[in-house]
Formats: structure tokens, C-alpha cells, sequence
């Protein structure tokens, strides 16, 4: 049984307000009582502490009818901001985003050093710029979340990133030593699985992300929280065996999944075949509009080890929706039916099986909206995609 005393179903009551006021942009007060079931003192109590400490703001709503315009609850999107972190092994991708989850900058800077002093010097630079652009608002820079394209545990350090060769690295504790505001390291699939149910799939609980870019990674949503295991090493989903004594991996087994499913291990299979150094996504899209022999050979090889182990998946965990993040599929039309063709077996059940809408930008979206779910310390977050920079 759950206990607790008065500030603790304060805290709780703030969380659900600050949730709802979110979720529907703008609210009235006696609405925010009939949507959260609170009542009208409860209400007013907590709006009045939020409105105190800036983090909402009220409007008057126009309309045309006779009487007094309703006073609308909106949150204080200016009240901070919020920085995302995509550290990949060719590029640092980092977004600023203020408290609603509006993207009001990013910036891509190439990397070409995996040297961790290097990389740590040019993240304290950048965040140190950011940190300065967010000064004049009341609460500053809140929090910047950095997506991992490797291995981290639970207490956020970095155990190895195979792209960049790093080990046992604190960048957490570094960077926090630096700049002097709350840093979150996080692993990229996680981030990806959290962006899709805060943008995406609001009325989901359990669902999973299967990431297929430079490996295959999985973040797990069960019950609408993320599961990381025992040390927080769970998704390296790309390492279950496929193919025993199959083709060598870098984690020291053979015949891992993301040896054939991965889109790196596409791309360098193709290349291979087309004996060139490299293809690219354009190359693909126009092979596959021409239906080239080779390049649906390979796609079909492609999708039926991808479904070997998203079978796997299905039966672990039964989930509700099964979200595949990749570029790749995106550009072959009958990927999904194909891939649903050869999920037949009677005893592998899921609802939904979608490619992602959010693709690359999963992991920085992801990385923004668990800052700001983080800053205002709420339990439950449903933000809005904006792709128009009007809005």
C-alpha cells in the first residue's frame, strides 16, 4: 500500500496540474478541476504557487458571447530552457528547446576526433554558449540530457561506446564539474522509445523502439516508464544471436542480430556487392524506384533477418506497439507488409507494427522532453510536434 502525508499528495496534485495544463495547451481552471477531478480550493491552492513561481501563465480567452472572457492557464513555455544532446560517431547534434518542447535552435557540428578529452572540451564549450543564451530567463538553462549511441548503467556512466572506443567514462560528473548545471547521460534508444509515446502515442503504456542505424538498439516502455534492467543495460538488442557461428561482431560473439539487421551492416553488404566504397540513401531510393535486382535482393534478405528478430521481440514482450526506427525502410514501400508476412506464428501477439514518423530526431527529442519532464518534476508528459516555426 501507497502512503503518504500532506506534501506528498501536494506533490502529486502539482505533477497531475502541470501534466494537464500541458497536454492541453490552454485550460480554465474549473475545466483543470473537471479533467483532473480535483476540486475547486485543491485548484486554486496550486495554480496560485505556479503562477508565483512563473512556471505558468494566465490569459484572457476572447470570445463573442456576453460576460466575463474565461481566464485561460497556459505554462510559462519562457520560464527556461531545456538542451538536447545527440552524440553519435560522425556528428554532435544539440537542440535547445524551451519548456513546452518548441525547438528554438540546433546545430549539428561534425565530429572528427574520438578522443574523449577533445569531445568533453568542445560538449563544455557548447553547453557554456547555451547556458549564456537562456541567462535571461527566470530559471535559466534546467537541464541538458545527452544520448549515448552505446552502453550506459544506472548510475549514468558510460560503460563503452563502441564507435568512439570509450570505456569506463564519468561524462556526467565531468561536465556537471564544468558547467555547473544537472546533466543526465542517458543511451539513445531509451530516448528514442520515450520521444515516440511524449509525441507520439500518448494513449500508450507499453510499447517498444527498435532503432536500426549504425547497430540495432531497443528502448523498452512498460507501464509508461522506462525499463533499464538490473545494472541499466537492457535493449542491446542487437547482440541476440541470429545465426549461430555466424558472422563475426565486435562484442566477441558471432552471429549477432545486427550483423544483418542493422543498416550499417545493409549498406556495407551492398557496397560490397556493388563494388563501391560506399552507397547512400539516394543511391537506394532510385535502385529500389527502378526495382534494381540487387538492391531487392539485398532488401529482402535485410527484412527477413529483421523479422527473426522482432519475432523474438514480440514474444518477450508481448508489447502493445512495436515502433521500428529506420531511414532505410522508410523508402521501401511494402516493408511493412513484408515484414507482418513473416510474423505468422500463432502464439506472437502485438497491436501495432509502424515505422517511426520521428526517425533521426527521435534521440534528441527524446533527450529534450525527459529534461523538461525532469525540471518540472511531473510523472506523466504530452507534448506536441511542431513543425511549422510560426506556431
Amino acid at each position: 500500500m501507497i502512503t503518504g502525508d500532506a506534501t506528498y499528495i501536494k506533490k502529486i496534485n502539482r505533477s497531475l496540474i502541470i501534466s494537464k495544463i500541458i497536454e492541453h495547451g490552454m485550460v480554465s481552471r474549473a475545466d483543470l478541476s473537471k479533467i483532473t477531478g480535483l476540486n475547486k480550493a485543491t485548484i486554486s491552492v496550486q495554480v496560485s504557487d505556479l503562477l508565483a513561481e512563473e512556471l505558468i501563465i494566465e490569459t484572457r480567452q476572447e470570445h463573442k458571447n456576453l460576460g466575463r472572457r474565461p481566464i485561460m492557464l497556459s505554462i510559462n513555455k519562457h520560464a527556461g530552457f531545456v538542451l538536447g544532446v545527440d552524440l553519435d560517431s560522425h556528428t554532435i547534434t544539440f537542440t535547445l528547446s524551451d519548456i513546452s518542447g518548441f525547438p528554438i535552435q540546433t546545430d549539428i557540428i561534425e565530429l572528427h576526433t574520438s578522443d574523449y578529452d577533445e569531445i568533453l572540451k568542445l560538449l563544455i564549450r557548447e553547453i557554456n554558449y547555451y547556458k549564456n543564451e537562456s541567462a535571461q530567463t527566470r530559471y535559466g538553462l534546467v537541464g541538458v540530457i545527452i544520448g549515448i549511441h552505446g552502453i550506459v548503467n544506472k548510475d549514468e556512466m558510460i560503460d563503452f561506446v563502441p564507435k568512439h572506443h570509450w570505456q569506463n567514462k564519468h561524462l556526467k560528473e565531468d561536465l556537471e564539474t564544468a558547467v555547473g548545471i544537472s546533466v543526465c547521460i542517458e543511451n539513445n534508444a531509451n530516448l528514442c522509445s520515450f520521444a515516440e509515446i511524449v509525441y507520439k502515442h500518448h494513449q500508450s503504456n507499453n510499447l517498444l523502439s527498435v532503432n536500426l542505424y549504425s547497430g540495432i538498439g531497443l528502448g523498452i516502455m512498460v507501464n509508461g516508464e522506462l525499463l533499464k534492467g538490473y545494472h541499466g543495460y537492457a535493449g542491446e538488442i542487437g547482440h541476440i544471436i541470429v545465426v549461430p557461428d555466424g558472422k563475426p561482431c565486435n562484442c566477441g560473439n558471432c552471429g549477432c542480430w545486427e550483423q544483418y539487421a542493422s543498416e550499417y551492416s545493409f549498406f556495407k553488404q551492398l557496397a560490397q556487392k556493388k563494388e563501391t566504397l560506399w552507397v547512400s540513401y539516394e543511391d537506394i531510393r532510385g535502385w529500389l524506384i527502378h526495382q534494381e535486382p540487387v538492391t531487392l535482393v539485398q532488401i529482402h534478405e535485410f527484412i527477413k533477418f529483421l523479422s527473426i528478430g522482432l519475432n523474438n521481440l514480440i514474444n518477450l514482450y508481448n508489447p502493445e506497439i512495436l515502433i521500428i526506427n529506420s531511414e532505410l525502410l522508410c523508402l521501401y514501400p511494402n516493408a511493412i507488409d513484408q515484414i507482418k508476412a513473416q510474423l505468422a506464428s500463432t502464439v506472437s501477439h502485438y497491436r501495432e507494427l509502424l515505422l517511426s514518423e520521428l526517425g533521426k530526431d527521435a534521440c534528441i527529442m527524446g533527450a529534450c522532453a525527459l529534461a523538461i519532464k525532469n525540471f518540472l518534476d511531473i510523472s506523466e508528459l504530452k507534448l506536441t510536434i511542431y513543425t511549422d516555426p510560426l506556431q
